[in-house]
């Protein structure tokens, strides 16, 4: 009986696959017809790359013709769900510009976004797609404010926002690893400014304030210029006292306290010798 089961179950199989292939050679108007419905039928079973193949032949053929709308939803939707989102995010804006009426419209321009979404890279790596992606999200939650997506949106948003303030917090971090403290307290400064609520902003402060406490002890005492001479490194360690004063003052317990603490101590004793020289 158990043998007997399988040679059935190879004879379907084989047979499915005799039909697919027929399918696919098949021309004329009622070739048509099958192989929009065989690739209905397959993309129900979730065999969506064969699926597409069936359904790239004939969509030039049901241009403004009625079935049309739902034939370009399936087209659009397998290459989403075969993972080829450069394609479903095209296609899918596509579906949502012919079809603005369309009761697919709210979930196309969604799954257009997410597609864009797929598509950002790790943060290490350039954030074209990641930028792409969140004013395709934003742009759907503006045209879409009660979407059932919202609440799924909006995780995407934060997620997208993350690696981009990831990506400029290990870019200014890296100028502070690498000694170049200018670059890093400035990489820091913008940090800051661009992203005024991220958790990051902690670390962010730290290492802002090590930049500058480097930077300013290591300094040349005085600058020539073209308007006269500057005192240089007290017009640093008054920049890392204030940088000091605003970390203590946002995070009065923070794990970096005692180290922070520490640094102010020198900028103190730096900065009063130009006190004792005054008076």
């Amino acid at each position: 009986m158990k043998n007997i089961f399988y040679i059935l179950l190879a004879c379907l199989v084989l047979s499915s696959c005799n039909e697919y292939q027929k399918a696919l050679k098949a021309e004329g108007e009622g070739a048509i017809a099958e192989k929009f419905k065989l690739g209905e039928a397959l993309y129900n079973e979730g065999k969506f790359e064969k699926a597409n193949k069936l359904f790239a032949q004939i969509v030039p053929n049901y241009r403004g013709k009625p079935q049309a709308e739902k034939l370009m939803y399936l087209y659009s939707n397998s290459f989403y769900k075969m993972g080829d989102y450069y394609i479903s995010g095209y296609q899918f804006d596509r579906f949502a510009a012919s079809y603005p009426k369309s009761e697919k419209v709210e979930e196309v321009s969604f799954l257009a976004a997410k597609s864009y979404y797929e598509l950002s890279p790790v943060y290490t790596k350039d954030q074209k797609e990641t930028k792409e992606a969140l004013e395709k999200i934003q742009n759907f939650i503006n045209i879409f404010p009660e979407s059932e997506y919202i609440a799924e949106a909006n995780e995407l948003v934060k997620e997208l926002d993350f690696k981009l303030e990831k990506k400029a917090f290990e870019i200014a971090k890296q100028y502070n690893r690498i000694s170049d403290y200018p670059a890093s307290v400035k990489s820091f400064n913008n940090f800051l400014f661009d992203f005024p609520g991220s958790t990051l902003k902690e670390e962010a402060l730290f290492y802002r304030l090590d930049s500058a406490y480097k930077l300013a002890t290591n300094s040349i005492e005085l600058k020539r210029t073209l308007t006269g001479v500057v005192q240089l490194k007290k017009q640093r360690l008054e920049e890392a006292k204030e940088f000091y004063t605003n970390f203590k003052k946002t995070f009065a317990n923070s794990k970096y306290i005692s180290e922070v603490d520490n640094m102010a101590t020198i900028i103190d004793e730096e900065l009063n010798k130009y006190t004792a020289q005054v008076n």
